[in-house]
């Protein structure tokens, strides 16, 4: 196995890469490794259409968060389904 070093990298991006390692509970030796691998790795060692659970969370993360009434909606969801 080989040995990389990163020479000058941006803090912020090596908080984020802390934030994301715990988030897996991983180091951040393993989250960078994962990162490299999926990015760089043949596409015969991928799968490019699979999407993992993780990422449907990532995306999940960035969105703009909204207050919503959950069972006024499934009332009003649930009323609508009876009708028929």
């Amino acid at each position: 196995m080989g040995t990389l070093t990163i020479r000058n990298l941006d803090d912020d991006l090596k908080q984020r890469l802390r934030e994301r390692a715990a988030r897996h509970g991983v180091s951040m030796e393993q989250e960078a490794r994962s990162l490299l691998l999926k990015e760089v790795a043949p596409a015969s060692e991928r799968d490019d259409d699979v999407v993992t659970a993780e990422e449907i969370l990532e995306f999940g993360r960035r969105l703009q968060r909204v207050d919503f009434d959950q069972k006024k909606l499934t009332d009003e969801l649930w009323s609508f389904i009876e009708e028929d």
